[in-house]
């Protein structure tokens, strides 16, 4: 089978997208293509792929977002950029446009050719200050959900961050996703700030179950916090990531998600080991 498909990438989280209008994958068929397509080395390769498909709404497409591990999730923000990016060069879309997605609506504009900000989905849970036990001991998180049904993340401060080897934290990453205290497990964003008031974020991501190059729902996560904390005192704030930087913009209960798109490759997956029946 032949199915085309399209290549991106913001701030180094990478995506296949497809669109679903024509294919009409079921969602178990879906489930089966992002597990195969997503692995590394034997297929194309990817965090994430995006599907694409008829509007159910009021919005201008509906995208779905299914993880390495063939887990749907609710949305995706460095997702949604890329989205809006393709739509708008495929004339699915005009320069602003609105993506439907599990989570709610998701606004998207062009700002010039790469760069496309979108409006993530506001927080409907805010936990700060909540204490939780790891290991016998006492940790202090932030606990924050995005859209509904929510998109479950953490907020954890690490000192030191932009000096820590991930594999130090992988441990804690791993126990905090799967913590009891988080009924649909969660994404953990460990943060720190830097002198000139830059966050310096890492996401361990479930679905992927592995620190990602960035995640965009984190990183609006992580700037809320911050905001509603008042840790920091920029607006938005820039937030840098394994796969780059990112901007933020936190208005009352508003998130705004900022960055650079990559357009990769498009081509067809032959993918012989690809078995979807």
């Amino acid at each position: 089978m032949e199915i085309p498909f399209y290549k991106m990438q913001g701030a180094g989280n990478d995506f296949i997208l497809i669109d679903n209008q024509a294919l009409q994958f079921s969602t178990e068929v879906l489930t089966k293509f992002a597990v195969r397509v997503c692995t590394r080395r034997v297929s194309v390769g990817a965090d994430t792929v995006i599907v694409i498909e008829a509007s159910r709404g009021t919005g201008n497409f509906y995208a779905r977002f299914f993880n390495a591990d063939g887990s749907e999730a609710e949305m995706c923000g460095n997702g949604a950029r890329c989205v809006a990016r393709y739509a708008y060069e495929q004339g699915l879309a005009d320069e602003k446009m609105v993506i439907e997605t599990i989570a709610g609506n998701v606004p998207a504009e062009r700002i010039n050719t790469r760069t496309y900000r979108v409006q993530l989905n506001s927080p409907t849970v805010f936990e700060a200050d909540k204490k939780i036990q790891v290991d016998g001991k006492e940790l202090t998180v932030d606990y924050v959900e995005l859209g509904d049904p929510g998109i479950p993340h953490l907020v954890v401060h690490q000192p030191d961050l932009a000096m820590t080897e991930l594999e130090t934290i992988f441990d804690l990453a791993r126990k905090l996703r799967n913590h009891l205290a988080f009924e649909k497990g969660a994404n953990v964003n460990f943060y720190d700030i830097l002198s000139d008031q830059t966050v310096v974020e890492r996401t361990y991501e479930r679905g992927v179950e592995d620190f990602t190059l960035a995640c965009g729902t984190g990183t609006g996560s992580t700037a809320y916090v911050l905001n509603k904390k008042e840790l920091t005192q920029v607006n938005p704030v820039t937030i840098e990531v394994l796969g780059g930087a990112l901007q933020v913009e936190v208005v009352a209960e508003e998130l705004y998600l900022i960055g650079d798109t990559n357009m990769v490759a498009a081509g067809t997956i032959l993918d012989d080991d690809l078995f979807l029946d």
